[in-house]
């Protein structure tokens, strides 16, 4: 499963960046995040992420260890799941990428890229779920990024 979603948020891609390089700035504006935990003295920097999905009264959910992926260039970020129990597991992939908007002025356009590979985690309905829980999460993020301004998220 591959998904590619694109948000317009206010302010400059540095302004934007803390929201999406900290996985535990994630649940205050996306839903499926149900907490995030950095791992103290990673290197590259983890995270044991807690993915939950709810629909009625099933619920699913999944713990995954995201590691980010050491880059050159400063508006692009990456996370890979990387787990350390020695088993095999499905790959998870999180991309952001941002850029300056030309017009209007201080606005920055982020398209994220989720990719999933493995036993389906989000399959049929729930995959509805993740779509609609995205769509939410981007009047979320744009909120909180107003907000804060330059200041970024606070943990």
């Amino acid at each position: 499963m591959q998904l590619v979603t694109d948000v317009e948020l206010p302010g400059t891609p540095n302004s934007v960046m803390p929201w999406l390089e900290a996985l535990d700035s994630y649940p205050a504006w996306m839903g499926l995040v149900y907490r995030a935990t950095p791992e103290p003295g990673s290197d590259p920097a983890a995270w044991q992420v807690d993915l939950r999905a709810r629909l009625g009264p099933l619920a699913r959910s999944k713990r995954l260890r995201m590691e980010r992926v050491p880059g050159g260039d400063p508006n692009v970020l990456e996370f890979r799941r990387s787990e350390r129990d020695g088993r095999e597991h499905g790959q998870w992939m999180l991309r952001a990428e941002l850029s300056q908007l030309a017009n209007p002025p201080m606005r920055t356009q982020v398209r994220v890229t989720l990719r999933y590979e493995g036993a389906h985690w989000a399959s049929g309905i729930l995959e509805r779920v993740l779509h609609d829980e995205i769509e939410r999460s981007k009047v979320r993020l744009a909120d909180l990024v107003s907000a804060a301004g330059e200041s970024g998220p606070t943990h």
